[in-house]
């Protein structure tokens, strides 16, 4: 996992990642990362993080977000955008390992 390239704003990132093909929204579940559009989850075993993006708000502490760039073993590319601190959620011990989140 490695950050790439640097942003201004996590509209900015989203825009320019699904420009590079990550036009999958990802969203946690119980079993790992769901694709609702693609009526599919994958496993941690089945994800790489291609880059992630860590952008953190000035007035409020709500707006602290990391926006991961996923690969999935079958080839799809998504984005997964993740609420850190204090309003952070329930997230799988396993996606949080190999996302590597240290909260």
């Amino acid at each position: 996992m490695k950050q790439k390239q640097a942003y201004d704003t996590l509209s900015e990132a989203i825009e320019d990642l699904q420009k590079q093909g990550y036009t999958e929204n990802l969203n946690y579940c119980d079993s790992g990362l769901e694709n609702k559009r693609k009526s599919c989850v994958y496993p941690a075993s089945e994800l790489d993080v291609n880059h992630f993006y860590r952008f953190e708000g000035e007035t409020n502490p709500g707006d602290n977000t990391i926006l991961y760039a996923i690969e999935t073993s079958d080839g799809h590319k998504g984005l997964l955008v993740d609420a850190y601190g204090a309003y952070a959620g329930n997230i799988p011990r396993d996606i949080v390992q190999k996302l590597r989140i240290v909260r």
